[in-house]
């Protein structure tokens, strides 16, 4: 008997294993489709975070399920194969295939009351789902063309601005919302939403983190604007359109994300030097 129910769970697990695998794709795969290679990176880190998390605690897991949760959980797993292939609009819900996806298979595997088990699982879907939701941000347009324009009067250029247009002499752009930094600053905060729940940190650089990350999108971006407007100024259209929309819109996400885990660095190098003076003492 006891051998007949070892192998029921471990076909259990292979099962939820290939339904969860078929869903990663899946996921992946409309996000392929959007055409955002930053968007397509994070998904990756955020799917192998997500597993990593749930292999360290696959032994404590209890994987039973009833019928009723079985049958919610199958429904949501088979409403992401029909928007994906499919590919149609059903409203909110095609915002929202990574934590669907997570509850289906949740809720098959270990029911409603399984739930609480991933927390921190359905949490990082739910926040990968908000990325969805960029466009009911307020618009910061100003404030970068702000600080563009800041940026280039104190390194010596003459420059004016009236509202989102900066203007040098020889020419001149306009900062649209597209162009103002949101979609490096949701990046950050992505990367500072895995490194909390992957490192044990304080409090209060909990709170501090999320601050920092806008901080350095927002600065970063605002460089990026400035050197553009010098572009056009300078009537160079194929390095304006590479810094624009190119690959080296990318580098300036890269150099973004590469400050913010310098910072993350510093914190973890502060508290283990605190957790051995502490020790020591």
């Amino acid at each position: 008997m006891q051998n007949i129910l070892g192998t029921s769970l471990k076909n259990a697990e292979l099962w939820l294993l290939g339904i969860g695998g078929s869903l990663i794709a899946i996921n992946l795969t409309m996000v392929i489709r959007k055409d955002e290679p930053t968007d397509l990176y994070i998904n990756v880190l955020f799917m192998f975070v997500i597993y990593s998390l749930l292999k360290e605690k696959k032994q404590k897991l209890n994987l039973e399920s009833g019928f009723f949760s079985s049958l919610i959980g199958v429904f949501l797993i088979s409403l992401i194969f029909i928007i994906s292939l499919l590919q149609i609009n059903i409203g909110i819900l095609s915002l929202l295939p990574p934590l669907i996806s997570g509850f289906g298979i949740a809720l098959l595997a270990s029911g409603y009351r399984g739930l609480k088990q991933y927390y921190k699982e359905l949490s990082l879907l739910g926040f990968l789902c908000l990325r969805n939701f960029i466009f009911l941000l307020p618009d910061i347009s100003i404030l970068t063309a702000k600080l563009s324009g800041a940026i280039l009067w104190y390194t010596g250029f003459k420059v004016t601005r009236s509202g989102i247009i900066i203007s040098l002499p020889t020419g001149s752009i306009e900062v649209y919302s597209g162009c103002a930094g949101l979609d490096i600053i949701i990046d950050l905060l992505s990367l500072v939403v895995l490194f909390v729940f992957m490192f044990d940190i304080k409090s209060q650089q909990k709170f501090i983190l999320p601050i920092v990350a806008i901080m350095i999108g927002f600065i970063v971006n605002g460089f990026r604007v400035a050197l553009m407007a010098i572009l056009v100024a300078q009537g160079d259209r194929q390095a304006f359109e590479y810094w624009h929309e190119g690959d080296g819109s990318l580098l300036f996400s890269m150099i973004a994300s590469l400050f913010l885990c310098l910072f993350c660095w510093f914190l973890l190098s502060s508290n283990e030097k605190e957790s051995k003076n502490n020790t020591n003492y």
